[in-house]
């Protein structure tokens, strides 16, 4: 999902924002000669996501700055450690140091939120994210995802079948039978692609288990209602609970056996993990 294309291409729109006609900043104050080694540092506690994004804002501005890295993304960090070290042409790092630090700080900080969920949920229920990332940077918002521990729900629109609730007003607005208009979208679906139907009413579940979806998500039910719908369901589909997920609440979702919990606060409600870059100017 994270591809060195996408990774590339992000970075250079980054880093063409932040200095169009280049870092006037460092042109008038550092020499053109002087090299600078800064580490990586830790100010809290937190999870790594996106140290290959870091090393490369900094090698593709200038292919020979060097970055040593001494984590992995999905590692748990603690204040004060040191992630990576950064070397070379000091213009070259302090240019792309802000690029650097946001892309990880932001990522690291959907990790750590990542984790805080699935250690709430304590094995019981999958936790995944959803499509509510920030538009142009999906690819690193989802791979933060799965350095915390959680897991992806469909990348975008054109990877899965998932009928949501103003799709099945619109077939019941024209007058069409939900479990009829599923199964003819089950026999045009190649047989490799899951069917997902989220529903917001427990009357809802039997018409669309007769249309054999293979994801029923429940949105936006309380705990009572979710154990009611997992009973309901009985098996015959998975039980995605939807809707109002927070880490307080993760506990008792959980609790009801529901089979996979997403939550949307994993990206769109992450707070950046606090990192900076130390440098020290070598002559």
């Amino acid at each position: 999902m994270l591809t060195t294309t996408t990774i590339d291409s992000a970075l250079r729109i980054a880093l063409d924002e932040d200095a169009p006609w280049g870092d006037i900043t460092g042109e008038v104050f550092i020499p053109e000669s002087a090299s600078a080694k800064a580490d990586l540092r830790a100010r809290e506690d937190g999870v790594l996501a996106g140290l290959e994004v870091f090393a490369r804002a900094f090698t593709l501005l200038d292919p020979t700055v060097t970055v040593e890295l001494a984590a992995a993304d999905g590692d748990a960090f603690t204040t004060g450690q040191v992630l990576a070290t950064v070397a070379g042409p000091a213009r070259a790092v302090l240019q792309a140091e802000r690029i650097a630090l946001n892309f990880c700080q932001r990522m690291s900080g959907i990790a750590t939120q990542t984790r805080a969920f699935v250690d709430a949920a304590a094995g019981r229920a999958r936790i995944v994210d959803t499509r509510k990332t920030t538009p142009g940077l999906r690819a690193f918002e989802k791979h933060a995802v799965v350095c915390g521990g959680g897991h992806n729900h469909r990348f975008g629109l054109s990877d899965a079948v998932m009928a949501k609730d103003n799709h099945l007003a619109v077939l019941i607005g024209e007058g069409l039978s939900v479990a009829e208009a599923l199964r003819s979208a089950r026999a045009r679906l190649p047989h490799t692609t899951m069917l997902e139907v989220e529903v917001d009413r427990l009357d809802q579940v039997p018409e669309v288990l007769e249309g054999g979806a293979d994801i029923i998500m429940l949105d936006n039910f309380t705990p009572a209602q979710l154990r009611e719908g997992v009973d309901l369901i009985d098996g015959r589909a998975v039980v995605e609970a939807s809707g109002n997920v927070t880490l307080e609440t993760i506990p008792e979702i959980a609790a009801t056996g529901v089979d996979v919990i997403s939550s949307g606060a994993l990206t769109h409600s992450a707070c950046s993990i606090d990192l900076g870059l130390d440098l020290t100017l070598e002559a």
